[in-house]
C-alpha cells in the first residue's frame, strides 16, 4: 500500500512564497507522471504542474515562471516551489502520482494567499 501525504501549506500574503512537499510512505515502481492539482471553492479541480519519468516539466499558464515542480527519489518525495504567490492561488493542492498499474492521490494541502 501506499499512502501520499502533502505538507507545507499555510497562509502567506501576496508576493510570498511556499514550497510544497509531498511524500510517499514508499518507493514507487514504473512512474509515468506526478502532478499537483489545485481545488478552490466552488471550482473544477485544475491541473497546475506534472513532471514526467523523462524530466519534463509542464505548467498551466497561470503559474508559469512562478511555480516550479521537482523530486527527490532518495527521499521518496517530490515538490512545488510556489513564488510570487497571488490571491488566485488559494486553493487546496493536492499531489498525484501516476503509474502503469495505480494512480495515487495524497489528501491535499491548503494554501491561502491573501492580498
Amino acid at each position: 500500500q501506499v499512502q501520499l501525504v502533502e505538507s507545507g501549506g499555510g497562509l502567506v500574503q501576496a508576493g510570498e512564497s511556499l514550497r510544497l512537499s509531498c511524500a510517499a510512505s514508499r518507493s514507487i515502481f514504473s512512474i509515468n507522471t506526478m502532478g499537483w492539482y489545485r481545488q478552490a471553492p466552488g471550482k473544477q479541480r485544475e491541473l497546475v504542474a506534472t513532471l514526467t519519468s523523462g524530466g519534463t516539466t509542464k505548467y498551466t499558464d497561470s503559474v508559469k515562471g512562478r511555480f516550479t515542480i521537482s523530486r527527490d527519489s532518495a527521499k521518496n518525495t517530490m515538490y512545488l516551489q510556489m513564488n510570487s504567490l497571488k490571491p488566485e492561488d488559494t486553493a487546496r493542492y493536492y499531489c498525484e502520482v501516476s503509474t502503469t498499474l495505480n494512480d495515487y492521490w495524497g489528501q491535499g494541502t491548503q494554501v491561502t494567499v491573501s492580498s
